[in-house]
């Protein structure tokens, strides 16, 4: 008879246990309004469920989406309303994000040497500050040059600022920081994650790469794209090939947007304590078919910015789409928006690494890859490590920047891309697409067994959180 009572009461706390975890998930969800895809959602109930005494903590760990940051950036211009606006421009004024402007001197690096003389360029031609964000800065050749430069510019009384991932520094191992300090600059690690457990701020991650000179002055330079500042980004020292990325550089008014959100990350970085600029008041607005425009996406972002800027320009292309990614974990949305253009006779090619640094991603892409070729897209998988990100929709508009074509990245990361609507320049951008394609292979769709199915099904599933 003691038995069954301490098994009721045992039972009682399970159920009390388990019933204060979903109230913690609703309560939380309904505050902090973390809108989730359905699956995730599931995902999350689910888990809680079947086992809350871990679910419980993982959720306040890691199940923050979407975090309130006052001061963000408004369009200062109703682009939707401009008779010469296209589907792109319109769509991305509706995201919320600033309207065109001009820029010139756009150089597209055609490699990791080319990229880092133009990032070294930037850095040494600052007058007045330099403002680096980026996930990684490596412990080896390329990350100290880097820092040496930024120490070179503090030492001459330029203002230096550098903003690095506190989860991409710790993977990484950050070069001697206290010397950019003494030399005069400034350092902040973004979100580090042996101190923001209890802010549930834990996986959530900047993944945005730019470098910034002289960006409130008239001839103020941004570097960005995909690109870590490590070696593996530009040149090979080892017998191992550097990998294949794809970043830019460019002066004007553009600049501006991204010093704004600069501002805001390293506001939010300091918690607050220090302000950003003031936001660039709006100068004469460019032709959109002269103007490029800065697209934020993460949990700054009311909306999930690129899943559904992407999910959009795939409805309305009408020729082609060209996407190049290291990693391909679409959400159910994207997949089908992209497999129905394919199936239209909207020409959808693909570039992947055949093997990227990340094998679990490489398992859980199959059954994506598999749906889009049985639409009829073209995926190409190249015998190099690629990192770039670039998607190209017709000659409307292409996106070059941060952002992954994984759930990580559309749903949880801080990501930059800058959307191009110059028609000469995407072409620039889809002669890179082709050059880079030369050397692939065609992917060849395959059944998978028992056992790799079940495998991709878990690693998708469990993707809710990682």
């Amino acid at each position: 008879m003691r038995e069954f009572a301490i098994s009721g009461g045992l039972i009682t706390a399970h159920g009390l246990v388990m019933t204060f975890a979903i109230l913690v998930y609703v309560a939380t969800s309904h505050v902090m309004r973390q809108r989730r895809q359905p699956s995730a959602a599931i995902a999350w109930i689910l888990f809680i469920l079947l086992v809350p005494y871990l679910a419980l903590p993982v959720y306040l760990l890691f199940g923050s989406r979407k975090l309130a940051r006052p001061g963000a950036a408004t369009p200062r211009i109703a682009a939707a309303t401009r008779a010469d606006a296209s589907w792109a421009v319109a769509t991305i004024d509706a995201l919320g994000q600033p309207p065109p402007a001009a820029y010139v001197g756009l150089e597209i690096h055609a490699d990791g040497a080319a990229a880092r003389h133009a990032l070294f360029d930037t850095l040494d031609a600052a007058r007045h500050s330099i403002d680096l964000c980026t996930f990684i800065l490596g412990r080896d050749r390329l990350g100290s040059a880097v820092l040496d430069a930024l120490c070179s510019k503090a030492r001459a009384g330029v203002q230096v600022r550098l903003l690095l991932d506190g989860m991409g520094s710790l993977m990484a191992g950050r070069p001697g920081l206290n010397r950019l300090i003494q030399a005069g600059g400034s350092c902040t690690l973004f979100v580090p994650p042996l101190r923001s457990p209890l802010k549930g701020r834990t996986n959530l991650r900047n993944h945005r790469k730019l470098v910034l000179a002289d960006a409130r002055h008239d001839n103020g330079r941004l570097w960005s794209g995909g690109r870590n500042l490590a070696d593996e980004y530009f040149e090979s020292l080892t017998h191992a090939l550097a990998w294949r990325d794809l970043t830019f550089d460019l002066q004007g008014p553009l600049v501006r947007q991204a010093a704004d959100l600069f501002d805001q990350d390293w506001s939010f970085a300091n918690d607050g304590r220090q302000a950003g600029t003031n936001v660039s008041p709006a100068g004469a607005a460019p032709r959109v078919d002269d103007g490029a425009q800065v697209v934020a996406s993460g949990p700054d972002q009311v909306d999930d910015t690129l899943q559904a800027l992407l999910v959009t320009a795939a409805y309305q292309a009408r020729r082609r789409i060209a996407l190049a990614t290291p990693y391909f974990i679409p959400d159910a949305a994207l997949l089908m928006a992209l497999s129905l253009a394919a199936r239209r006779g909207v020409t959808v090619d693909l570039l992947l690494p055949e093997r990227s640094n990340h094998r679990l991603s490489d398992v859980a892409r199959m059954r994506a890859l598999r749906a889009l070729t049985g639409a009829g897209a073209r995926v190409n998988l190249a015998p190099e490590m690629l990192h770039a990100k670039l998607a190209l929709f017709d000659e409307t508009v292409a996106l070059a920047g941060s952002a992954n074509l994984d759930n990580r990245s559309l749903f949880l990361n801080y990501e930059l891309m800058i959307a191009f609507h110059r028609s000469a320049d995407i072409r620039r951008f889809a002669a890179w697409f082709e050059r880079e394609c030369a050397t692939a292979r065609p992917y060849e769709a395959t059944p998978p067994g028992l056992v790799r199915d079940v495998a991709e099904g878990t690693l998708l599933w469990l993707g809710f959180q990682l």
